[in-house]
Parts: structure tokens; C-alpha cells; sequence
């Protein structure tokens, strides 16, 4: 039985979705750490909002541990890389409380604009400070997005129909993307310099942490007013608490701190600033939405292997995972080969997809291929981590794709660089099980065994004979024997499936043969 832990507080209709589809589901909300590490053993799943913090020791804990899943946008809470490590896909809902936040946003924009909330106050404490609050209109002013994804193209969206110019700094957002959403795509400085109101809509990360820095803010237009519904930690709050001070920020509101719950902030009490403590997502309608989001992107990745919304794993849509499964089973299969036939600094790899295959979501496939090429050198790695370790190794990736191929409905080859010299071996699914049906570039057809010996050699009378003896001798029985050739007498391979290991004095005579060139023991 598949078993879930919600350890937040998410909305009933969350385990309704679990239970309705087959899934065990226990809501235990508020554990410590080590009441969370001495449970999570026993779960397949964990879903959480922002409370709970699976850091790498509950991650470590989790021996059953599949899926993460944050109902909500940022993981700051999930200690992703360690996820990653072990294999356990980590889940988000971006778009289930987009508008809220959008709205949340444009609403702080215009309380600042305004100082709605600081007016309120002090009407109703009776007085009547009507000379006190003149404000500034939004129309034709320019607003400067910080990040132009989900929720920062909404906030396009509303900006302009109130008639505000919308300027983007996004290194993702694409010249036609800008178009579309109705954008001026600039650099940074660009926006510090235009920008009537500046808000942020990025997540924090090593390269948008402290964003708008001291000297970020020095360069923006005098009186500007700066936004933050994202994350705590994009803006320097004490250079904000200085401009406001100095008048040369017009005002701020933030949603968000470096530091929550914000009990205290250097920002609190100056002139112009508005504060709601994270409220960005608090709407009924975003708080189902994602956690309902969360329950079926999660029942569907441990029920069918769908994957939506990942941030350490490519997506897979339910319709795709039956047809992408024995792509996927082969594409490891021969990343596998690949690895163990890769006996030196592994410096480039190729993953060529031909046919049918190369119109289905290769992105699993690559995956499931570098997972297999990788285990021979790492002791942990899998498919969610295996893309970032090749690139912490420093080898480089290329994909290609063709839509016809020659002799398969679908053929798939991985070719590896080692030690400047170029390895092959392609495959195809036939029979609905995954083969080899070339190395090296030369043609064969054969099955994955457990134990296959694969030889290198020349294409010489007697090396047959003289390996088969080699092999009866230390009593390995032959299953399977499969040959290919460049040309008579010219080079050529062998893949024996055997029901045993070969022992290391057999593998050393079957060298010793005159005609071999390379041998080794391959391992399914």
C-alpha cells in the first residue's frame, strides 16, 4: 500500500484525493524534527506548505521516500540538492495561487501608492489628515518586473490594463515571450533607471539574492517605490529603511522578510512602508487550489509515474508514462553499457533518438540514460540526479533527434568520449522488450542478460571455439550468442549472455586469445 504524509496544514479536500485513489494517507501536523525522522521511513510521499522543513537528515531518514510535494511556489523549506541526491522528486504548485499573489501585489502597489493603510489608521483614531497623503497615480507610470514568470507576466497583465508602461529584467524571458505578454524585455540597470515602481517576482536563489542591493538601489529614479510579494532576501531591507529615510525611495511594501515571522524588521515604523506578514497566497481559493494541486500531481507520480511540476525531475505527462516506460527502461539499459565499457575520463556524451521516439518527451530518456552511465563511477545516482552530476563532472551533454530511422520504427544510441576515442551502442524496443541492436557501429541483435560478455576481436577462424572452451572449462553455461562484423576478417563483437559471473582467470585466458582486442564483463 502507497502511504502519504501530510505534515501541514492543507486543505481536507487534499486527503479526500489521496484516499479516493487508492492511497493510505496520515495528516500529522506540527512534528518536531526527530518525531518527523522516526515516521517518515514508513511513507512513500510527504506533502507540506512552509512549516514543515524536510532538511537532509528527514530526507536521509526516508528510506521509502518518493515524492516531496510544497503545496505553494518556493522550496525554500526543502532541502532540494539532498533530494536530488537520493532520488526523491521534489514537487511545487507555481500556478495554484498565481493570481492571488499577482493580485496581492498590484493591491501592496497601490496601498503604497497611496498609503491606504496608514491613512486608515490614523482616520480612524479620529483625525482628518487629508494634507498629509498626496499621492502619486499609477497611470502611464512605469513599472519595472523583477522576473517576468507566472505570476510577474499577471502582474503585466493588470499593470497594463491600468495604463502603466511595463518594463521586464528576466534572463529567461524570450524576445517573442516579452511580445506576447506585452513587456519591454531590458538589462537590470535599464530597469533601476526607468522604473517608477519596481516589483520582484523572482525565487531567491545564489544569483537573485540581495537583487536590489545597496547599490542597485543608489541607481534607481528618485522617489521610486520598491514591491516585494516573492521572497525575503531579494532586497537589502536596511538600504530600503535608509532610501525611505532620506526620501529617495518614495515608499515600499513587503509581503515578505529575510527573517519570518518578522516580530521585528528594520523596515517597521519608517515613513511610506507597508507591511502584511506573508499574505501573498492567503486567499480560500489559492489555498485549495494548491492543495489540491499538490494531492493529484503526487498520487499520479507514485500511481503512474506522471511527473508535473518537478523541480529536480523532467516532467511526464499520465498519458505519456505508458508509452515512455520501455524507452525509458532501454535508454538505462544502455546508458549502463555505456558506462561500464567507459574505462577512462568520461569527457563527452551523445544521445541520438531516431524514428518515432524522437517525437515522444525525451527529456525521462536522457535522464534514465545518464543514471545508467553514471552508476559504474558513482556509488548513489539516479535519474533526478544524474543530469547535474554529469555537469559537475564536467561532461558535456548533446542530444540529437531524427524523425525517420533507417531499419527500426525507433533506435536509440548513446555514444560516450573516452580518453579522446568514441564507444556506440543503440538499441530498439522489439517485442515490447528493450535490445541491442548495435556496437560500435556494427549490426546485432541481442537481449539484455544479467551477466553478458562482450569481446572486441578480431574476425578470425577458431576464436569462437577457442572462447566457448575457455568458458565450458570454468563451467559458465552459454544462454545467448550474438555476433557482428565490419567485414570478413575485420572487426568484430561478441555478446554472450551467461548464467554466471566469469571468473577473473577465465576473463584473463579469453585476453590472452590472439584475436581479442578488448573483453569485459557487463552487469544488468
Amino acid at each position: 500500500m502507497v502511504k502519504v504524509l501530510i505534515a501541514d496544514d492543507l486543505a481536507d479536500g487534499a486527503t479526500d484525493i489521496f484516499r479516493n485513489r487508492g492511497i493510505e494517507v496520515d495528516r500529522k501536523v506540527g512534528l518536531k524534527k526527530d518525531e518527523l525522522i522516526k515516521i517518515i521511513g514508513e511513507y512513500d510521499g510527504l506533502a507540506v506548505r512552509s512549516a514543515c522543513k524536510p532538511d537532509k537528515d528527514v530526507i536521509a531518514a526516508g528510506e521509502n521516500l518518493k515524492v516531496i510535494g510544497r503545496a505553494g511556489i518556493g522550496v525554500d523549506n526543502v532541502d532540494v540538492k539532498a533530494a536530488t541526491a537520493k532520488g526523491v522528486v521534489v514537487m511545487n504548485t507555481p500556478f495554484g495561487n498565481a493570481i492571488t499573489t499577482a493580485e496581492h501585489a498590484i493591491a501592496m502597489m497601490f496601498s503604497a501608492a497611496r498609503q491606504i493603510p496608514s491613512a486608515s489608521q490614523r482616520t480612524q483614531a479620529g483625525e482628518w489628515p487629508k494634507k498629509d497623503y498626496v499621492g502619486v497615480e499609477l497611470f502611464a507610470k512605469t513599472l519595472g518586473l523583477i522576473g517576468a514568470g507566472n505570476i510577474g507576466s499577471i502582474v503585466a497583465d493588470r499593470a497594463l490594463g491600468l495604463k502603466m508602461k511595463v518594463v521586464a529584467y528576466d534572463p529567461f524571458l524570450s524576445a517573442e515571450r516579452a511580445v506576447q505578454i506585452g513587456v519591454e524585455k531590458v538589462e537590470l540597470d535599464d530597469l533601476l533607471a526607468r522604473a517608477d515602481v519596481i516589483t520582484l517576482h523572482t525565487p531567491l536563489t545564489d544569483q537573485t539574492r540581495n537583487i536590489l542591493s545597496a547599490d542597485a538601489l543608489k541607481k534607481t529614479k528618485k522617489g521610486v517605490i520598491i514591491v516585494n510579494c516573492a521572497r525575503g532576501g531579494l532586497v537589502d531591507e536596511a538600504a530600503v529603511r535608509a532610501g525611505l529615510d532620506s526620501g529617495d525611495i518614495g515608499a515600499a511594501a513587503f509581503d515578505v522578510f529575510v527573517e519570518e515571522p518578522a516580530k521585528s524588521n528594520v523596515l517597521f515604523g519608517a515613513k511610506n512602508f507597508v507591511a502584511t506578514p506573508h499574505l501573498g497566497a492567503s486567499t480560500v481559493e489559492a489555498q485549495d487550489n494548491v492543495a489540491f494541486q499538490v494531492a493529484e500531481q503526487m498520487a499520479d507520480y507514485l500511481l503512474t509515474g506522471a511527473v508535473t511540476n518537478a523541480l529536480n525531475m523532467p516532467s511526464v505527462t499520465a498519458e505519456e508514462a505508458p508509452r515512455l516506460k520501455p524507452f525509458v527502461a532501454l535508454a538505462e539499459k544502455l546508458g549502463q553499457f555505456a558506462g561500464q565499457v567507459a574505462d577512462g575520463e568520461l569527457s563527452e556524451v551523445e544521445i541520438e533518438y531516431e524514428g518515432e521516439v524522437s517525437q515522444l518527451n525525451r527529456k525521462p530518456m536522457t535522464a534514465a540514460a545518464l543514471a545508467g552511465l553514471l552508476r559504474p563511477f558513482l556509488e548513489e545516482v539516479n535519474m533526478v540526479s544524474a543530469p547535474a552530476l554529469l555537469q559537475e563532472r564536467g561532461g558535456q551533454l548533446k542530444e540529437s533527434k531524427r524523425d525517420d530511422s533507417p531499419v527500426y520504427d525507433s533506435l536509440m544510441r548513446i555514444k560516450v568520449k573516452v580518453g579522446g576515442k568514441w564507444r556506440s551502442v543503440a538499441g530498439a524496443i522489439a517485442a515490447g522488450r528493450p535490445r541491442i541492436v548495435e556496437v560500435k557501429g556494427m549490426a546485432l541483435e541481442a537481449d539484455f542478460q544479467p551477466y553478458m560478455l562482450f569481446v572486441n576481436n578480431s574476425d578470425k577462424p577458431g576464436f569462437i571455439g577457442a572462447m566457448a572452451g575457455l568458458l565450458g572449462e570454468a563451467k559458465v553455461n552459454i544462454a545467448t550468442f550474438n555476433l557482428g562484423r565490419e567485414a570478413s576478417g575485420g572487426d568484430a563483437i561478441a555478446l554472450v549472455g551467461v548464467d554466471q559471473d566469469v571468473p577473473v582467470k577465465t576473463l584473463d585466458a579469453i585476453k590472452a586469445l590472439p584475436a581479442v582486442r578488448y573483453v569485459t564483463v557487463l552487469k544488468f
